[in-house]
């Protein structure tokens, strides 16, 4: 995976071997016609070798994502040893000023790929970004959040069967790889078209920075630079401290009763079937209704909201693993 291009072009601009540069992808104003730009920070060394692209904030909810690319630039991990390093922190610049998951106009970025020139500002983007960005891209790492209050464990999802990803899903080293079908429209399903491969990487919550997720993000980063031959040797590509698990299925265990949800087992623990996980209970104190394992399997995701109702998603765990 070698990219022998002198010059890469990028949203207009050429870009040489050694150069760094910043670059602003702008789609639209503000109603007060001030400009908001999307700030893309390309690195490339003297030498030719791949371009790598790390995204995140394609939610403007998923700040988590945000802070381990934000700490690839401030740590100066994406300055390559061979090839280029394109990172955006921030792709739904939108969503994250107003803090919320959609664009203004009440879009989900991740399911209008690969977007219109003249379509939605969300399509706009996803066009822009899908037109001018990522032909020039060799590999992908997109970070992503858990959603409404549930807490993802660190982890990588790639369809079965790719096996360049699954290999590549090893060098990052998170703890957990889940096979997780394409969704339509998403921006890994269009990147897949594209023939552009990507690890998408999900951990933590949305409105919230964990650090051990974030170290993780990190981490993963600097192993794949390393297995480009791209970290300079001034970083240290950390081994896994556990074996990588790969989660063929797994479900949600629902709440039985609505009520006061708290959560007694630690995210990425192995639990046996009948292992309680947490309680239910009223406000009242008449009730104290125990939440239990279905199944063998480990805690890929807990829901950290207090008020629960019949039927919410609690926790999800594995059930068919393969070491």
């Amino acid at each position: 995976m070698t990219n022998n291009n002198s010059i890469l072009n990028i949203l207009g601009e050429d870009i040489a071997l050694g150069e760094s540069r910043e670059i602003n992808f702008h789609v639209a104003k503000l109603h007060t016609q001030t400009r908001v730009d999307v700030p893309v920070i390309i690195n490339r060394s003297k030498k030719p070798g791949p371009v790598v692209l790390f995204t995140a904030g394609i939610h403007g909810d998923e700040v988590n994502g945000v802070e381990i690319v934000r700490q690839l630039i401030a740590k100066g991990i994406n300055k390559p040893k061979k090839g280029t390093i394109i990172c955006i922190p921030v792709l739904n610049i939108f969503g994250f000023l107003n803090k919320t998951r959609e664009l203004p106009d009440g879009r989900d970025l991740n399911r209008v790929f690969p977007g219109s020139k003249s379509g939605s500002l969300a399509s706009q983007v996803a066009y822009k970004l899908m037109q001018e960005i990522v032909p020039q891209v060799d590999f992908i790492v997109d970070h992503h959040t858990g959603g409404a209050g549930r807490f993802n464990a660190p982890q990588i999802r790639i369809v079965k069967e790719a096996q360049n990803l699954k290999k590549w899903a090893k060098a990052y080293g998170a703890p957990f790889v889940v096979y997780s079908n394409k969704i339509s429209k998403s921006f890994r399903s269009a990147c897949d078209k594209h023939n552009i491969p990507i690890l998408l990487f999900e951990g933590g919550k949305s409105y919230h920075i964990d650090a051990q997720v974030t170290n993780t993000g990190v981490n993963g980063a600097k192993r794949i630079l390393n297995h480009f031959d791209m970290l300079r040797t001034k970083f240290k590509a950390s081994t896994p401290k556990k074996e990588i698990i790969f989660i063929e299925e797994s479900k949600w265990i629902r709440a039985k009763s609505s009520g006061m949800f708290r959560a007694t087992i630690k995210l990425n623990s192995k639990v046996e079937k009948h292992t309680i996980l947490g309680y239910i209970t009223d406000a009242y104190g008449k009730f104290n209704q125990s939440v239990k394992a279905e199944n063998d399997g480990y805690i890929l995701n807990i829901n950290e909201d207090p008020i629960v109702y019949k039927g919410d998603a609690l926790f999800r765990c594995s059930t068919t693993i393969n070491l």
